[in-house]
């Protein structure tokens, strides 16, 4: 039974992952994209078929341990999947246009992406105002003393201060910070309508953590931005997302309303990341892990990828492969123990509920469903 407060449709099965509802009039709308790897040992399905859409303004935070596919996700969005990985199926549409089959040249500038290192994203040969400006000469057709200027007040708009003395200078004279402000300067200067942040301060010091994301808050009030923000870190998510999709082995596992999902996570992985956050247990206890390690995705799944980890797993679980299940108003979870006809407590042999592999604790950090 799904845990009190969810809808009436709790447990009734859903078609497509997190908010399978076609895209509608959504800014960005994913459906059943797979992305693949095909190697000379194996083919790694590193996004297998995932489907989930961003509304105009809003940030949807996609969430998982390193390995579950969340940058393969953010690279496939704007069609930067190089050999020998493929999209091997599925839709990607923005306002409603086709991106795949080669059509992403046409709304280049309308989705734009700041990596993780800033380091590696900016070129070190070249001044940060010629960066910026070759940007802003390419989707906004600036020129000349235009695009100086427009670089001086980009960077100005992402917090730099002496703008116009800065924008002048090389990479290596900036900070960590002030990198990582720099190419989000210049990602704006496509003028997109959805920023896509892989990571984006993971490299960072607590404090200038804090200052890019007031910083993306800001330019998201100011410029009307989607924003697709990608993590590790559950206590970045519930700061910044509106949104969450949970990601495992290239799955979305679990989709809600950011409160929701803290306040009543319904997959046991969830409930996992949740257990992580340092603040969330009793001072001075260790803090709980999940057991084991991401599987790489080979195949097409015919059971739980989660299972060997699961402290809650069934025999079914090893069989069975879980649909997304509609658990509360716009709250999805791919497990079987939202699915009917399924005696969770009679199946439950090889482990008992609640005990999670190799012993470690995994706090429980919501209702049960």
């Amino acid at each position: 039974m799904a845990a009190d407060g969810a809808d009436a449709n709790a447990g009734e099965s859903v078609d497509e992952a997190a908010r399978a509802d076609g895209g509608g009039d959504a800014l960005l709308a994913v459906e059943g994209l797979t992305t693949v790897f095909h190697t000379d040992k194996e083919t790694i399905r590193a996004v297998d078929d995932v489907t989930f859409s961003v509304e105009e303004g809003e940030t949807l935070g996609i969430v998982g341990e390193s390995g579950s596919g969340k940058s393969v996700t953010a690279r496939s969005i704007l069609g930067l999947i190089d050999s020998p990985g493929v999209i091997e199926s599925g839709s990607i549409r923005f306002r409603g246009d086709e991106l795949t089959g080669d059509n992403w040249d046409a709304h280049r500038g309308d989705i734009s992406i700041v990596f993780q290192d800033p380091s590696n994203s900016l070129n070190p040969v070249y001044t940060v105002g010629n960066q910026i400006r070759e940007t802003l000469r390419i989707h906004q057709g600036l020129r000349g003393q235009e695009a100086r200027e427009e670089a001086v007040r980009l960077l100005e708009s992402v917090g730099i201060p002496d703008a116009r003395r800065r924008v002048t200078e090389y990479p290596h004279q900036f900070s960590g910070g002030m990198r990582q402000r720099a190419v989000i300067a210049v990602a704006l200067a496509c003028d997109p309508d959805l920023l896509v942040c892989d990571e984006p301060t993971t490299a960072l010091d607590v404090t200038i953590q804090a200052q890019i994301l007031e910083l993306l808050d800001d330019l998201q009030e100011r410029e009307d931005l989607a924003i697709v923000f990608i993590t590790h870190d559950m206590g970045v998510i519930e700061e910044t997302a509106d949104r969450v999709n949970v990601m495992y082995a290239g799955e979305m596992v679990e989709s809600a309303p950011v409160g929701e999902l803290f306040d009543r996570p319904q997959h046991p992985y969830t409930r996992g990341l949740l257990a992580s956050i340092p603040g969330r247990t009793v001072s001075g206890d260790r803090l709980p892990t999940i057991g084991g390690e991401v599987p790489t995705p080979t195949a097409e799944a015919t059971d739980c990828r989660f299972a060997d980890r699961c402290p809650e797993a069934f025999d079914a679980c090893e069989r069975v492969h879980p649909e997304p299940v509609r658990v509360g108003p716009d709250h999805t979870a791919a497990c079987l123990l939202h699915e009917e006809g399924y005696d969770h407590d009679l199946d439950s042999e090889a482990r008992p509920a609640g005990e999670p592999p190799d012993g470690d604790a995994v706090a429980d950090g919501g209702d049960r469903a």
